[in-house]
């Protein structure tokens, strides 16, 4: 396993969004915060795949969803357009909390599947993988296409002509 996206300590070496993400999340101590929860940054930043609507989303394991909502409500609720959920997403408990910082929506999505197992971490391992393969021109078809409104998976598959369920498919490639 890619233990480079564990620690967002990464970050503060990258483009300027990314040093921006640190930023928030240091001052915020977000990753603090959810530090009992191995929380992890996924989705387009860590991978420069963003586009300006890009938001921080960061993903977390739990034992008891009550508990853990208490603590995202304790310690976010004073953001902008705090939301919390619970809902099942592939028969895991989820909890999802959204909430604005001055530069970024953030989404937190807790189940109770171990952050490293979670789909949103494995396809930013693929979609990782597929960069370096790929390279710039490939991450900048991404981008282009995620300026289109596609979202990642969807227009990474598009690029690589793989069909079916984007984020079955993507998991899936070799």
């Amino acid at each position: 396993m890619n233990s480079k996206f564990c620690t967002i300590d990464y970050l503060k070496e990258g483009s300027l969004k990314q040093k921006r993400a640190y930023q928030v999340l240091t001052e915020n101590n977000i990753m603090e915060i959810l530090n009992a929860y191995d929380p992890i940054l996924t989705g387009t930043i860590p991978i420069a795949v963003d586009i300006d609507s890009s938001d921080l989303d960061i993903i977390c394991c739990f034992q008891h969803a009550a508990y853990f909502e208490e603590i995202l409500y304790k310690n976010f609720s004073k953001y902008n357009g705090f939301t919390i959920r619970n809902r099942k997403i592939d028969i895991a408990e989820t909890v999802i909390c959204s909430f604005y910082t001055e530069h970024f929506e953030i989404e937190i999505f807790g189940q109770t599947i171990p952050t490293m197992k979670q789909n949103a971490y494995r396809h930013l391992l693929v979609e990782q993988r597929i960069l370096e393969q790929k390279g710039e021109a490939f991450r900048q078809k991404v981008i282009y296409l995620k300026k289109q409104g596609y979202k990642t998976e969807p227009a990474f598959c598009l690029l690589l002509g793989l069909t079916g369920d984007p984020y079955e498919a993507l998991l899936k490639y070799s």
